[in-house]
């Protein structure tokens, strides 16, 4: 469209074609935007499930009954409320709310919380969050969008380095009316910007400010906050306890209904987990997540467990398994080069471990996308090809041209085709073995790893691993810490291997920055613990960001699991595909299973069956040991010479007392 200006009459018709230009630059403007939506919800790529006005999700019982507690377990300790800096072992308060929340049976969808409703044009340049007028803090001051303002630049500025990735796009944050606040980007090319928005947490301006309250600091006094739950009793590093809060804002919303519905949320601090399984027999913890195979197959065959009074469960799901590996530090210069990561990888004996130490539970991991439709597999196709294509050169050949696989064995514990695999790579990066130690032809020294752990029960799966690793002429020695210095020392990036993975959801985004960048590699504290830093990677980062539609989220997904597969940064571990959990049965919950696995956020506490487990207890039923006359299945099988042994110690014992009381009388 073009305006024609009347030189007749220049004052005037001059004024109207300032006015008609800048009303065509407006409504150019929109048009490139879009129109402008206003909803209660917004998803990642097609429209939400719920419409305006539900009522509640559909996987939770909207009646369900508040009361009673549910006491879990956790290994380490805490130090800290403050959740929110890279500093102290913190411990969750449950009363930090966010903008907006999701829902768990849909990919990636947010819903207001916080907020009443969001507003935002079609190119996602920007969004507006609505503040809900009965929002509370605990002490009865209402959530304005003062706090929000103030939470993200305070964030930004002196929260933990996951913040200032994760919202890096942002361009800035005001207050727009007197419930509204309004957040640009600088870019329209991150789609799930918006969504992520929703994550923020809000906290109350107000109740930082005063002196004596410093954000930059760890500290033991609960702060406020304006949740479901504020933190009840606790010790330090031995329990924390979370009360439900009676007069909650937001108890009557959608989002709200049928969760949260126990009166006490208390978490015990254990040193492993030896003793949380114990005090689960006990009847001292009501609900614990089993992550050890050996143990779920042997540990609990109990007569609680017979009778159905301590139930054991393994429920499977369709959630993102992510990759959990033992992770190499590529700061480290002696894991510089692809092929010595990919023979230190091929040392790994999967199978042996899976057969002689997980009962032939776990699936090997051959993604970073495991259990997902987002993981690769075959050679790259079609549109993958298409996104790899242009950085061929960059990448190893074998990319395009093998089907990645995770290393193979017969399982004999003796894995001696891999290892003459490892040495030829070994070869082949000009590395060579003397006197039966690997050596870097560059420094000429040996290549020893340190592994660092903070759990002795990991040495049962790494030992056998040194072992064939010192075939290959490489020494590995095994560093057990403390889970404080674990934390500092991963945070500091102090070490050569570690055990750790990357979680994945069913719609990657901005995290991956955090997972994998280049930027990332050079922040302390980030997530990038490999130390990974490639252009292709950073590149397909991007183009994952900004995906315009599901097709299109899955390919680019698919071709960064890929390059990251054949760059070897780790080896790669197992998954399994459910949840291995026992809880005693004083609880109910909704028959609906959710894709992504066991929530307890959705049980409740059942009186009826607390009532039956009780009267149980009481009459003798249930015992928290062996059964009547059942040996230890842990003790060693007794022996000759542990007899003779414990017989010499007596007879010295006697003799040294007797010897004592002679010498004594003289």
């Amino acid at each position: 469209m073009q305006a024609h200006c009347n030189p007749i009459n220049p004052r005037i018709i001059g004024a109207a074609c300032i006015a008609l230009a800048l009303l065509l630059v407006s409504r150019n403007a929109a048009l490139a935007q879009g129109e402008i939506i206003r909803a209660d919800a917004i998803a990642m790529h097609g429209a939400p499930k719920y419409p305006a006005g539900f009522s509640h999700f559909d996987y939770v019982n909207p009646n369900a009954p508040k009361g009673g507690s549910l006491r879990q377990g956790a290994r380490g300790t805490f130090d800290s409320f403050n959740a929110w800096i890279d500093k102290g072992t913190p411990a969750a308060t449950g009363s930090i709310e966010t903008l907006m929340v999701s829902s768990q049976d849909e990919a990636f969808t947010k819903y207001c919380l916080l907020c009443e409703s969001v507003e935002y044009p079609a190119d996602r340049s920007w969004i507006t969050f609505h503040l809900r007028a009965e929002a509370r803090w605990h002490d009865g001051a209402p959530i304005m969008p003062q706090d929000v303002v103030w939470s993200f630049n305070t964030l930004m500025e002196k929260g933990a380095s996951r913040y200032r990735f994760y919202y890096a796009d942002v361009a800035g944050v005001e207050a727009v009316g007197a419930r509204a606040v309004r957040f640009t980007f600088k870019t329209n090319e991150n789609r799930e910007l918006p969504l992520i928005l929703g994550d923020l947490p809000i906290l109350p301006k107000h109740y930082w400010a005063h002196n004596e309250n410093d954000f930059t600091k760890t500290t033991l006094t609960p702060p406020l906050g304006s949740g479901p739950y504020r933190v009840g009793r606790f010790d330090p590093g031995r329990f924390v306890e979370l009360e439900r809060v009676a007069d909650y804002w937001g108890a009557h919303l959608p989002v709200n209904r049928g969760i949260n519905n126990f009166d006490i949320l208390r978490t015990d601090y254990f040193r492993d987990r030896i003793p949380i399984r114990l005090a689960l027999k006990s009847g001292d913890v009501d609900f614990y997540a089993e992550n050890t195979a050996k143990s779920w197959a042997t540990e609990f065959d109990i007569p609680s467990v017979e009778a159905g009074w301590l139930v054991k469960e393994r429920i499977e799901h369709q959630a993102p398994q992510g990759m959990q590996a033992f992770v190499l530090n590529l700061r480290r210069a002696k894991f510089q080069n692809r092929l010595i990561r990919q023979a230190i990888g091929l040392a790994f004996d999967f199978t042996w471990t899976n057969q002689k130490i997980f009962y032939d539970q776990y699936t090997r991991t051959e993604s970073y996308f495991s259990n997902s439709e987002l993981a690769s597999s075959g050679i790259p196709q079609g549109d993958e090809l298409a996104i790899l294509e242009p950085y061929r050169d960059q990448l190893p050949p074998e990319l395009f041209t093998q089907v990645y696989s995770s290393p193979k064995t017969d399982g004999s514990g003796w894995p001696r085709q891999n290892l003459l695999q490892a040495l030829d790579l070994i070869h082949q990066a000009g590395w060579e073995i003397r006197d039966g130690r690997l050596i870097d032809p560059e420094g000429n020294i040996p290549l020893q790893i340190e592994m660092l752990t903070y759990s002795s029960s990991w040495d049962r799966l790494i030992l056998p691993y040194v072992s064939n690793l010192k075939r290959l002429g490489i020494d590995m020695k095994v560093r057990l810490v403390d889970t404080s210095q674990y934390i500092n020392r991963v945070r500091a990036f102090d070490f050569d291997m570690l055990v750790s993975g990357w979680p994945q959801s069913e719609s990657p985004g901005n995290e991956q920055r955090e997972f994998w960048s280049c930027a990332a590699a050079e922040r302390s504290g980030s997530r990038n613990m490999a130390g990974i830093c490639h252009p292709v990677i950073d590149a397909l980062i991007r183009k994952l960001i900004a995906a315009r539609t599901r097709e299109q989220l899955i390919t680019t997904t698919r071709a960064l699991d890929r390059v990251l597969l054949w760059g070897h940064y780790v080896v790669p571990n197992w998954h399994l595909n459910a949840d291995r959990i026992l809880w005693w049965n004083r609880y109910s919950r909704p028959q609906t299973p959710l894709r992504n696995g066991v929530s307890v956020a959705r049980w409740w506490h059942d009186p009826a069956k607390a009532a039956a487990l009780e009267e149980a207890r009481a009459r003798g039923e249930i015992t928290s040991g062996r059964r009547a006359g059942e040996t230890n299945p842990h003790a060693p099988e007794p022996s000759g010479w542990r007899l003779a042994l414990l017989i010499a110690i007596l007879l010295g014992g006697v003799y040294m007392v007797r010897r004592y009381f002679r010498r004594a009388a003289h």
